[in-house]
């Protein structure tokens, strides 16, 4: 993602950079602005390999394409995939009156910055619409961490910005999905309360945004570490090192 240094067309931004840009000024600057990724494992590659070979066979079923002769050429995903979709018909209401439609994308702007998200899958029926979400990996115990993530709070937020649909009929569904383990699930139903308070804490996000976006330009005191940065970040120490 490219961020022009004091051009303030509009510029996107996903839950994956409001989470860095929460916990990590100066972590956020280096792989956005200064575009210094750091090299991915191999471990990390074959995970986001697999998590990308489920995502699109979700993908494909809820479009009503078969995907038999894909997962025969995948004997782990096979029985996996065979008791989500046990596990989601137990959970939510799918049928043929409902809408559903997966890999959704919406955009919404805000100030000069156009807040993205790419829902797997809605379910929406006529007086309420459903997130639903797919990780590959096992379920956090901290759900009030997960409750406070980007991710969470930005999908329900633009649903309900970009939709006729109130606060409180709208919810959002993680599924946990990891190879010889059962799928769980964590559910957060939104308010209007919640609603107002991510309103209020975006204008501050792209507010501090704006202001190290110019600042970048004006001195070398961008996008510092916050105060409690050393007992709370996991990048500070490795900032520290690439520094020395």
């Amino acid at each position: 993602m490219y961020y022009p240094k004091c051009d303030y067309s509009l510029i996107r931004l996903s839950q994956s950079q409001l989470n860095l840009l929460e916990t990590c000024p100066p972590q956020f600057k280096k792989i956005y602005i200064d575009h210094l990724n750091s090299p991915v494992s191999l471990e990390s590659q074959k995970s986001l390999h697999w998590g990308n070979q489920f995502h699109q066979l979700m993908q494909q079923h809820f479009m009503g394409l078969s995907i038999d002769s894909a997962l025969a050429q995948y004997s782990n995903l096979n029985e996996m995939i065979k008791i989500l979709f046990k596990s989601i018909v137990e959970k939510h209401i799918l049928n043929s009156e409902f809408w559903t439609e997966a890999e959704h994308y919406i955009t919404f702007k805000k100030n000069n910055y156009l807040l993205t998200a790419i829902y797997d899958l809605l379910v929406v029926e006529s007086n309420q619409v459903q997130i639903l979400d797919w990780k590959t990996y096992l379920k956090p115990n901290n759900k009030k961490q997960l409750e406070n993530d980007w991710q969470t709070r930005l999908y329900l937020y633009l649903l309900a910005e970009t939709s006729t649909y109130l606060p409180e009929s709208i919810s959002m569904t993680y599924w946990f999905i990891k190879n010889k383990y059962k799928p769980q699930y964590l559910s957060f139903q939104y308010s209007q309360s919640q609603h107002q308070q991510t309103s209020l804490d975006l204008e501050k996000m792209v507010s501090y945004l704006n202001y190290n976006l110019y600042d970048i330009n004006q001195s070398s005191y961008s996008f510092t570490h916050h105060k409690n940065c050393k007992d709370k970040c996991p990048y500070h120490n490795s900032l520290c090192l690439n520094r020395a």
